[in-house]
């Protein structure tokens, strides 16, 4: 019996790509997923608070208002903006458009940068309200 696997090429591994725009937003909409499934637990950590009595509410109110509270919600609003428009994205593909080579890497760009803009304004329009 011959030795068929000798002469099969070998797969090719993330070395030997080139890591283009959708292969990289591919792979943090993978990442902000996962990300969402800790952002889920705060707010469920929250609502606990909540339904706990008012000291414990504040207390995590409190904490949510450091340095450190602010950022992990600031990370928490861009990684759940950037998976909604990774997810408009995939969504256009199933649907069968956006598949250009050219087209699809700038609206890989444009998920970056959308998501970036609209935390901002996100924020921007939570701290206008809060003052």
């Amino acid at each position: 019996m011959a030795n068929v696997t000798q002469n099969r090429p070998l797969s090719p591994h993330l070395q030997i790509y080139k890591l283009i725009p959708t292969m990289v937003m591919s792979i943090v909409h993978r990442i902000t997923g996962a990300a969402l499934y800790f952002g889920t637990l705060l707010v469920v950590w929250w609502l606990i608070a909540a339904a706990t009595g008012q000291a414990y509410f504040e207390w995590v109110n409190w904490f949510m208002g450091t340095i450190i509270g602010r950022l992990i919600l600031l990370g928490y609003t861009w990684a759940l903006l950037h998976h909604m428009l990774g997810g408009f994205r995939h969504f256009m593909w199933d649907l069968g458009y956006g598949f250009e080579k050219s087209f699809s890497t700038k609206l890989a760009k444009a998920t970056l940068v959308g998501s970036l803009c609209l935390t901002v304004l996100v924020w921007a329009i939570g701290l206008a309200i809060r003052l």
